[in-house]
């Protein structure tokens, strides 16, 4: 490894707090994400501001998550193959989805929830003394970090009955959100025209069809970012896991701030500047430090028995 990583420097602090300036690509508007029934998160900051959520925190996990996976190929990108995680295939074998790419991970119903219960009584197995109890959060860490890594940082809810009574729960320990600070709404709107028959039935999809369209401005538009050192080093994993972790946290956030910042059609955003505010002065470490650092930190936490020999657990989904 030449390109050393400074572990040391977060030793004695419990999080590592970062703020990431964003700018549009192209003019000034953006379009926020939109909740069912309720649009656009405005709200007022506490000390009058007009806010905005730009990109809510279970939406910028999933991105981070996103960000790290080769659909093409159906793996991890290379500097994270070795990782554990569980893969499902349809009955015939085909690729159907994964504990990365869904929302619940490792609590997935296509995990947990078809005819194929391998991980569900490897987990029943594994943690069958918790049925009562307090829950032992590091055993849990362990037979998560070792199934599906990636839920270490971005949190799981093991929500069955048969699985200690539904309170197996891990929080993130990776978070994130996007907010623009001093909003003004940039109103505008458009028509979905037919050129054969403007008067036709909207309802059935003919027609002329006006619509609103609200996009907004902003000075200041800031993604956060927040690892919580301390649940990882509760964890109880060593030192090896730990930097792992946090390395794979590091890896997420770059990662997304260089390759995933379009997070819609009209909201394309590109990095200004990133800086930590806890603790003030920490430089998050270039994506080519965390690139050829990684698979040695993999490898290490194999070659020490964390992960199983196949990292990889298979499920092939049935109704």
């Amino acid at each position: 490894m030449n390109q050393s990583i400074n572990f040391e420097e977060l030793k004695n602090h419990p999080r590592l707090l970062m703020e990431a300036r964003l700018r549009p690509v192209q003019g000034t508007r953006f379009q926020p994400t939109g909740f069912p029934d309720l649009g656009a998160a405005e709200y007022d900051g506490p000390d009058g501001k007009r806010m905005l959520l730009v990109e809510s925190a279970q939406s910028m996990a999933n991105r981070m998550e996103e960000i790290c996976w080769d659909r093409t190929r159906d793996d991890w990108i290379p500097p994270l193959k070795g990782l554990p995680l569980v893969k499902v295939v349809d009955e015939q074998g085909k690729p159907l989805t994964n504990s990365v790419l869904e929302a619940h991970r490792l609590n997935s119903p296509y995990i947990l929830e078809g005819k194929d219960k391998s991980v569900f009584d490897m987990l029943k197995a594994e943690l069958a003394d918790m049925k009562e109890g307090m829950v032992d959060l590091r055993k849990l860490a362990a037979v998560v970090f070792k199934t599906d890594t990636n839920a270490m940082l971005h949190g799981v809810f093991l929500a069955k009955k048969e699985l200690a009574g539904g309170r197996l729960r891990l929080p993130r320990a990776l978070s994130a959100f996007i907010e623009a600070e001093n909003i003004n709404v940039a109103q505008s709107g458009g028509v979905k025209n037919d050129i054969v028959d403007p008067s036709g039935d909207t309802s059935k999809g003919f027609g002329n069809v006006p619509y609103p369209r609200t996009e907004y401005t902003a000075p200041n538009i800031t993604a956060f970012f927040n690892i919580d050192l301390a649940q990882i080093r509760g964890f109880g994993l060593g030192e090896d896991p730990e930097k792992l972790l946090i390395s794979l946290a590091f890896y997420k956030i770059r990662r997304f701030l260089e390759r995933g910042l379009r997070l819609r059609t009209a909201c394309d955003l590109e990095l200004e500047l990133i800086n930590a505010t806890r603790p003030s002065g920490f430089e998050l470490p270039e994506t080519a430090a965390l690139e050829e650092n990684l698979p040695q930190l993999i490898q290490n936490v194999t070659d020490q028995g964390y992960f199983a020999q196949s990292p990889v657990s298979t499920v092939q989904y049935k109704k």
